[in-house]
């Protein structure tokens, strides 16, 4: 397997994370969904490579043809202690060139920062694993506890060719492992001036549906009543604009007093709403962690302009509070009414965890050396990780991608958005955080 061309001497001037971060998008590993993806094989044997250059002996794993995950395990100083779950993938979302202003896997470097789809999400946390691992394992270093190192395939699917199938087939991979740190959260965001952290210690359960409606197909120029897309498109409007009411989970209540402590305010004079937007373009992540989100993403129907279909299907993609899964889906099929059909595709926990323990504790002293007088704050995420599928063996999982970002980086847009990009001296911060991290914990 050989990594995609890379000039020496640009390759000398790099942060070997931006080095590596920008060697795996440019490998396009595209997850359409529902089975379809360009495949992660690849990006895999290359990950492989570096695991072996450092004396670690990986294992990859197909699921399906050209679907391989990369899992190994750092035997840490005291293997007494739980091992711990350092995990990213290897699979982006889709990206429209046509959209961009670089090439969406160039991996461009421009304006301090790394461009390309999977910059963000999440192949920069891959980097500043691999990098950090060589920096722990340098001259026979270890870490701390054992450390299982993973890259998955299919996060962005929901994990059914990826971190699902290994958790099912197997569990072995992750024998005693406790808990397991990934992405979305270690990132920085302001409030009122103040920089502090959001570590991810909870994520919304994920409902993934197909409505379908019906009708008579026939002629475009006849009166028709009973319309499939018209009666879909109706079911779609109610679901878009439903809006759902706000409910706080432990998490939530403690993110907004600790929101409203530093804004030096009492939690009662401002509302859940108006303290989420006090952070800014974090805000894009925190309002959505307040309540039920049922947004339509994609709309199927028709192969002609003057044939009426028999079907037609919308999909949509739910995300509900922890526990509240089947109220929602209940609600749900009350909105569109009995003559919509609801297909769940896919349908994943909700996940929640106390901001407590040694391990939130030495994250946050480790997060508080680097960045002295930053607090770290708990979040739900409004979105999921491979952190679920590890929950099933009872493994805590949390987000913990650590980038100290510019006040004024949309960071939350940039998650499945347009011209995805990360500042370089944030993935070296990543680096440098981390490597404390596994060392010492």
């Amino acid at each position: 397997m050989t990594a995609p061309a890379t000039s020496p001497a640009s390759a000398n001037a790099l942060d070997l994370t931006t080095e590596i971060a920008r060697d795996l998008i440019r490998f396009d590993t595209t997850n359409y969904g529902e089975g379809r993806s360009n495949g992660e094989t690849d990006a895999a044997e290359y990950v492989a490579e570096k695991l072996r250059a450092l004396g670690l002996a990986p294992e990859l794993f197909d699921s399906e043809p050209g679907r391989t995950s990369v899992v190994a395990r750092v035997p840490g100083r005291d293997r007494s202690k739980g091992a711990l779950v350092v995990h990213g993938h290897l699979d982006v979302v889709p990206a429209d060139p046509a959209n961009w202003s670089v090439d969406p896997f160039g991996g461009e470097i421009k304006d301090g920062m790394l461009w390309g789809r999977g910059a963000v999400d999440m192949k920069n946390m891959d980097a500043m694993i691999l990098a950090s691992l060589t920096d722990v394992l340098d001259q026979g270093g270890q870490p701390e506890r054992d450390l299982v190192i993973a890259f998955f395939a299919d996060e962005e699917a929901g994990g059914v060719f990826g971190s699902h199938h290994l958790v099912d087939t197997r569990p072995d991979l992750f024998a005693g492992a406790t808990e397991a740190i990934s992405e979305v959260g270690g990132y920085s965001i302001s409030i009122g001036g103040q920089r502090a952290y959001l570590l991810q210690t909870g994520e919304k359960a994920l409902i993934w549906l197909k409505l379908v409606a019906h009708g008579p197909a026939g002629h475009g120029s006849r009166l028709v009543t009973d319309n499939a897309i018209t009666r879909l498109a109706e079911a779609v409007a109610k679901v878009g604009r439903r809006q759902w009411p706000i409910r706080l989970t432990n998490t939530t209540r403690q993110l907004l007093s600790e929101i409203a402590r530093i804004l030096s305010v009492e939690p009662q004079s401002m509302g859940p709403d108006e303290l989420a937007l006090a952070t800014g373009t974090a805000s894009g992540f925190i309002q959505a962690s307040l309540r039920t989100t049922m947004n339509p993403t994609v709309l199927q129907a028709g192969y002609k302009h003057n044939v009426i279909p028999d079907r037609a299907e919308a999909l949509i993609d739910v995300r509900s509070l922890p526990g509240e899964e089947d109220a929602v889906l209940a609600e749900l099929a009350e909105l569109v009414g009995p003559d919509i059909e609801i297909v769940v595709m896919h349908q994943d926990v909700g996940l929640e965890t106390e901001f407590a323990g040694p391990l939130i504790d030495r994250i946050v002293q480790t997060l508080g050396t680097h960045d002295p007088g930053a607090p770290v704050l708990p979040y739900l995420m409004p979105a999921g990780t491979d952190n679920k599928a590890l929950s099933k063996l009872g493994i805590k999982g949390y987000g913990f991608a650590p980038l100290k970002l510019p006040a004024d980086l949309d960071f939350p847009a940039l998650f499945h958005g347009v011209d995805e990009r990360v500042p370089l001296d944030a993935l070296v911060f990543g680096r440098t955080v981390l490597t404390d991290l596994l060392t010492t914990y």
